[in-house]
């Protein structure tokens, strides 16, 4: 009996003694994986950066690239007219496309107030009859900036 005892404790092979080996070895296999696919993106990226390019900086700086050293791993970015910045190669994030804006889409906002109609106004006025309660005032559809200036002011010293 001690010989059955000692021949199945020293020669057993099971799946359970594998699977960490196997485990570590698709974590290993998945790292190396991902890295290379950052590794792509980036040199797609470098590619793509050229002088002229629109770029965006690790701290969010947007700018067009001027000119690039890639001796001193260096390129000078305009932020605005006139002014640039000279930044480290790996602090360029992102390439910045310009997409076509959606025109028909996009809601017209006015830049200012005289280009709103008289039906626009009415229907977010309190007073829907156009009577003049407290400070409110009855605006006209057909007033230039000018005459609605004037207008107002008469009805401020009528008030005083």
């Amino acid at each position: 009996m001690a010989q059955n005892t000692a021949e199945q404790t020293t020669g057993g092979f099971t799946f359970s003694s594998l699977l960490l080996p196997i485990l570590l070895a698709l974590f290993i296999f998945m790292m190396f994986r991902k890295q290379k696919k950052t590794q792509k993106t980036v040199q797609e990226q470098r590619t793509q950066m050229v002088p002229g390019t629109e770029v965006m900086t690790q701290f969010g700086l947007f700018g067009t690239i001027l000119s690039i050293n890639s001796e001193e791993n260096k390129a000078v970015l305009e932020l605005s007219p006139g002014n640039t910045a000279t930044v480290h190669l790996q602090a360029l994030t992102k390439v910045v496309t310009q997409e076509p804006a959606a025109a028909e889409d996009a809601p017209v906002v006015p830049d200012d107030a005289s280009s709103i109609t008289a039906a626009d106004r009415n229907d977010d006025a309190p007073a829907a009859s156009g009577t003049v309660t407290g400070n409110e005032s009855v605006s006209r559809a057909d007033e230039t900036p000018e005459e609605t200036l004037e207008r107002l002011n008469l009805e401020k010293n009528k008030e005083n």
